[in-house]
């Protein structure tokens, strides 16, 4: 049989062109109608003008959306956005869900969404997980990307579904990268946000226009190095988080790399490890008298560490850092401490200084600047995060929010040393090294996702 190989090439070349074409974006709104979309939850009002979509701002009604009839899985959405004003925020729904009998029969919307912030806070771009576990990528993690956004223009948004991973891009930047096990399908939603009784925000407008959507053919737009990702997937590591040099200190089945301080091996009793969870066993609130604290076997200078950990009612317990074991003291071993405690029913939050016991501060030195809205439920997991610079700058973050920041060796480091518990520890908290700690207070608390970079 022969082949007309010209015929054949021409063929191909136009089925492999018909499938590009179709694997192109395609309008989400045809800047006609409201065909395939539906309004629910609050009272706002959208209409078409001048081939946009136009929410309005309306004080006394709760957050409303715009949402697609359609569910969609993968996609890459991109759209341009206006927002009038400077004192609200609007947002993009993606793969969300909604509670038809809530707000009296309108709905509640729940899922996550790209933010957009005209406010001083910027976080536009970042990723919020809207009526359930609230922020998921503030910008804090990301401050590069604060300027991005242009006050009363039109900006330009992608953002990304693919898989488990959620992109977004502001103006042709990348902003933020969460990878999440939850919704791998949902309707994509345009936000009017409440304005509760605000006269001064009460008509002002959205726009929303030249919406797109691909969902075949779909590639990842590769981010460079060096962004933060928040990766909810317990113990794992995406190909980007070990292109970045992160590391998992607990793998989710064994102990390896961690010993018992004061010892030379992991602690027979009072602690567990199972489901992927590291556990500090109770023993009646004491310290380090059950299986007693546990540390790395392995020593850092500057790094950035970020683990999840989950308290139980009225716990405490703590990640140190610079932990030396040179002291050889007894009770909890010595160092800087992140601490991780139930605000509300652990008496030590009482004590100390100006709270500075409290969830996430700087133990018995410096207070955790945090919002009520930032912290998740007693029982929930919640994100912790230390970064130590070469230069000996120290951030603590709580669930993507900076809360302490300060300088080892500093002066003013020096003095809040002085007049701490730790003031009779020559050069407290100064170690050019140390091993990371989990410590044990006696309380259950459990740990996951565990996971360093080296600075």
């Amino acid at each position: 049989m022969s082949i007309n190989i010209k015929k054949y090439t021409l063929l191909s070349l136009c089925l492999i062109s018909l499938s590009a074409a179709a694997q192109k974006a395609k309008p989400l709104f045809d800047g006609k109608t409201l065909t395939g979309w539906k309004s629910v939850a609050g009272a706002a009002s959208y209409k078409v003008e001048d081939g946009m979509i136009v929410g309005t701002m309306v004080k006394g009604t709760p957050n409303s959306f715009l949402i697609t009839e359609k569910e969609y899985g993968d996609f890459v959405l991109e759209l341009d956005v206006k927002l009038e004003g400077s004192t609200t925020n609007t947002g993009v729904q993606t793969r969300s869900h909604i509670k038809p009998e809530a707000n009296n029969g309108r709905g509640l919307v729940y899922g996550r969404q790209m933010e957009i912030d005209p406010t001083p806070r910027a976080w536009t771009g970042g990723i919020y997980d809207e009526a359930r576990r609230l922020w998921l990528y503030p910008l804090e993690l990301n401050t590069a990307a604060k300027p991005l956004y242009k006050k009363e223009e039109f900006n330009h948004y992608r953002i990304e579904c693919i898989g488990n991973e959620t992109k977004t891009w502001v103006n042709g930047s990348p902003v933020a990268y969460v990878i999440d096990t939850l919704d791998q399908s949902g309707f994509i939603g345009l936000q009017v946000h409440g304005i509760g009784s605000n006269l001064e925000n009460d008509g002002k407008k959205v726009y929303f226009k030249n919406i797109t959507i691909q969902t075949e053919g779909l590639k990842s737009k590769a981010f460079p190095k060096g962004i933060y990702t928040v990766n909810l997937t317990p113990n794992t590591l995406s190909d980007y988080e070990k292109s970045n040099g992160y590391k998992l200190l607990f793998d989710g089945k064994s102990n390896n790399g961690w010993v018992g301080a004061y010892k030379n091996a992991f602690p027979a009793k009072g602690w567990q490890i199972a489901d992927g969870v590291l556990s500090v066993q109770p023993a009646n609130g004491a310290e380090s008298t059950n299986g007693g604290d546990i540390v790395t076997k392995e020593q850092y200078a500057a790094f950035d560490l970020s683990f999840e950990f989950k308290l139980t009612p009225g716990a405490n317990s703590g990640i140190k850092y610079f932990v030396t074991l040179s002291e050889n003291n007894s009770g909890s071993a010595i160092g800087l401490e992140y601490q991780v405690l139930d605000d509300v029913l652990h008496p030590d939050a009482k004590l100390g200084r100006d709270g500075n016991r409290t969830l996430a501060s700087l133990y018995d030195l410096i207070t955790a600047k945090k919002e009520a809205r930032f912290l998740r439920p007693i029982g929930s997991w919640n994100n912790g995060r230390v970064v130590v610079y070469p230069n000996n700058k120290v951030e603590h973050y709580l669930n993507g929010v900076k809360v302490v920041e300060y300088v080892r060796g500093s002066e003013e480091f020096k003095k809040i040393v002085a007049i701490s518990k730790y003031k009779d520890w020559k050069n407290f908290g100064e170690a050019p090294k140390g091993h990371i700690l989990i410590q044990d207070h006696g309380n259950a608390v459990s740990f996951r996702t565990i996971k360093l970079k080296t600075l």
